[in-house]
């Protein structure tokens, strides 16, 4: 694995992870003068996914259907111009209409918050499994050379051991949780990629993700690794809200890019495809303690639970990217180097 560790912090550490991913990227030629439709643009893997292509020097062409022009150019800035930016209030409504041509469409769009998806169980599934129906009946009417549809590790449902799970496994989904309705939407719309992939011939592929981060998250994001990481930075104890017995691999955020554009040129059309380092998989709690020794051993780490909070069921989701490397694909970062970017990306904005 290449390392890449930076350890001042007078630089633009996103800018730098840009200009690395472009640098090292080897499969660039293949997108030589391509269209994409890129949805979730402004979320944290569709922002990072279209910087970095337009980093390659290209002239990738890059359509984004966003519900706020003026959130994307806040975060676009000056490649604004290099982009069409499409405003719609329905995801839906708009690829139903649009009779544009695209080479290639990445589907990130998808509620993140879990409390969102404990209290909007209906508009969770559906709008899950609407936008990515009509995705790929757009992509099956006007062709495309590939679909990626961004999955999540949560479609493994409940998982007790540390045993190494491929793509071919899967666990139990209370059908009858509120909380269920985010793993039940992605196994849906897993589904659908296949089907259209078998009956239809659409190049759809999944790149089923574990928990992602780096420079470029918000700066009110509330997942864990962000508050763990503003506790390290506030030099505060790091407060958990479950006992933290839930085990996970970490992905960087232009490691994850690297994995869907390998996914998107090389994999199987109808395949899933885990995008994690699993060299990093670490309980929730392992990983506080981990924090606290590597960067601020003066703080402590405290568990005061909050179940009412909508976290996932207790699992261990040990992921497998043995597929994903059979693709060429190699992670660039560890655990320590994500924290050490992400950190200094926090301190810095």
């Amino acid at each position: 694995m290449r390392v890449v560790t930076i350890n001042t912090h007078n630089i633009d550490i996103l800018q730098e992870d840009i200009r690395l991913f472009s640098e090292g990227f080897d499969l660039e030629a293949d997108l030589a003068d391509s269209s994409f439709c890129i949805t979730g643009a402004t979320g944290l893997i569709g922002s990072i996914l279209t910087k970095c292509l337009l980093a390659l020097k290209q002239e990738i062409k890059i359509t984004l259907p966003v519900r706020s022009k003026d959130k994307a150019f806040r975060i676009y800035g000056d490649d604004s111009r290099l982009l069409r930016i499409a405003e719609t209030v329905s995801l839906e409504d708009w690829i139903k209409k649009s009779e544009v041509h695209f080479d290639y469409v990445v589907h990130c769009a998808s509620p993140t918050a879990g409390k969102y998806m404990t209290e909007n169980p209906v508009e969770t599934f559906n709008l899950t499994y609407q936008t990515t129906y009509h995705l790929l009946n757009h992509a099956r009417k006007y062709g495309c050379k590939g679909f990626v549809y961004l999955s999540s590790l949560e479609y493994y449902g409940d998982n007790n051991d540390d045993r190494v799970i491929d793509e071919r496994m899967q666990g139990y989904v209370n059908p009858t949780s509120t909380r269920s309705s985010y793993p039940m939407a992605k196994r849906a719309a897993e589904y659908l990629c296949y089907a259209f992939a078998e009956q239809y011939g659409v190049p759809a592929k999944v790149a089923r993700l574990t928990q992602t981060f780096g420079a470029g998250v918000a700066k009110d994001d509330n997942r864990v690794f962000a508050q763990f990481a503003r506790s390290i930075i506030k030099g505060e104890d790091i407060v958990l809200h479950t006992k933290g017995d839930s085990a996970k691999p970490y992905c960087y955020t232009t490691d994850c890019v690297s994995a869907i554009l390998y996914i998107l040129l090389r994999g199987q059309n109808g395949e899933a495809y885990n995008v994690a380092n699993e060299e990093t998989y670490i309980s929730i709690r392992g990983l506080a303690d981990f924090l606290r020794d590597e960067f601020n051993p003066n703080i402590n780490v405290v568990v005061e639970e909050h179940l009412e909070m909508g976290y996932a069921p207790v699992t261990k989701l040990h992921l497998s990217s043995a597929k994903l490397i059979g693709l060429g694909w190699r992670p660039n970062y560890g655990l320590k180097e994500m924290f050490e970017r992400l950190m200094i990306w926090i301190m810095n904005n």
